[in-house]
C-alpha cells in the first residue's frame, strides 16, 4: 500500500503530545477529505472515539499505541514510518447498532465496536430478560448486567467478566452476563452475527439500568435491540507480523493456559 498524504488524530496526553511534536515536524497534517489514511495516535479507548467521529471518511486507520495495552492498536516503531505503513495489512470489521427505548419512551440510537453492555443503576442488581428474535435466552437473569460482545471486543470488557474469546472471523457474537446472582451459573452463549437481540428491563421502576455503546451512556432504559449494522464498516490496518487476528489468538491461547 502506498500512503501519500495522512491526517494525524493525536490523544491530548503528554506521550501523545510529544509524538505531535515530532510527527508534524516531518509530516504534513492532510485534511481528512484530502488524506487517504487516518493514523491516530492514542489507546484504545480513544481509538474508538475516532473511528466513530471520523469513519464517515470511508478512508482505513492505522493505530499508534501511546496508551497502556493498545489492543486495537500498533506498536510505536522508530524510523521506518512510511515503510512500516506501506507494508502493513488491513482487517475490516463492522459496527454493533443499538436502538435503545427510554422509560419517557426516547429512543436513542448509537454504534459499538467493542462491546454493547446493560448495567445496574442503582444498588438493586438488574431484571433483565434477553431474546435472540422471538426465542427467548434468558427469562429472567438478575445480575449487575450483560453485554453483547463483538469478536473484536470480545478480548476486552467481556474477556474480564469471562466470556469467551471470539476468532475475528468467526461471524459471532458473545452474550456475557456481569456478575450474575440467579442463575448463578450461567455463563452466556454464544450466537450468530446475524441476530437480532433484544434486551429487556422487568422492573423499569424499582431496579433501574443504563446502556452503554462502548464509550456512549444512555440511562433509565426500558430496553434495547442489539445488531451487526453492515452498512457501517471500519477498515483497520495492522502490522503484518501483529495482526488483530493474531492478537486474538494469542489471548486465546492464554486463556486456555490459564
Amino acid at each position: 500500500m502506498n500512503f501519500k498524504k495522512i491526517h494525524f488524530v493525536f490523544d491530548k496526553t503528554i506521550k501523545g503530545n510529544r509524538q505531535k511534536k515530532i510527527f508534524l515536524r516531518k509530516y504534513n497534517n492532510f485534511s481528512t477529505q484530502k488524506a487517504d489514511l487516518i493514523v491516530v495516535f492514542g489507546g484504545d479507548g480513544f481509538m474508538l472515539k475516532t473511528l466513530k467521529k471520523l469513519g464517515k471518511f470511508n478512508k482505513p486507520f492505522y493505530g499508534i499505541n501511546t496508551g497502556t495495552y493498545g489492543f486495537l492498536m500498533n506498536k510505536f516503531k522508530k524510523g521506518k514510518f512510511i515503510e512500516t505503513l506501506s507494508k502493513s495489512k488491513p482487517t475490516t470489521i463492522s459496527a454493533l447498532q443499538m436502538i435503545a427505548k427510554t422509560k419517557y419512551n426516547t429512543f436513542k440510537k448509537a454504534i459499538a465496536i467493542n462491546e454493547i453492555s446493560m448495567f445496574r443503576q442503582s444498588k438493586q442488581a438488574a431484571s433483565i430478560q434477553i431474546k435472540k428474535g422471538k426465542a427467548i435466552v434468558m427469562k429472567k437473569l438478575s445480575s449487575d448486567g450483560v453485554l453483547v460482545s463483538t469478536p473484536a471486543g470480545s478480548t476486552a470488557y467481556n474477556l474480564s467478566v469471562h466470556g469467551p474469546i471470539l476468532s475475528l472471523n468467526s461471524n459471532k457474537l458473545a452474550i456475557t452476563p456481569i456478575s450474575p446472582f440467579r442463575p448463578r451459573r450461567w455463563k452466556g452463549t454464544i450466537i450468530s452475527d446475524r441476530s437480532v437481540i433484544n434486551i429487556s428491563n422487568l422492573n423499569i421502576k424499582k431496579r433501574p439500568v443504563s446502556v452503554v455503546a462502548d464509550n456512549v451512556e444512555f440511562r433509565n432504559i426500558k430496553n434495547v435491540k442489539i445488531y451487526i449494522n453492515r452498512k457501517i464498516k471500519f477498515n483497520l490496518l495492522y502490522d503484518s507480523k501483529n495482526s488483530l487476528n493474531k492478537k486474538i489468538k494469542i489471548e486465546q491461547v492464554r486463556k486456555e493456559i490459564n
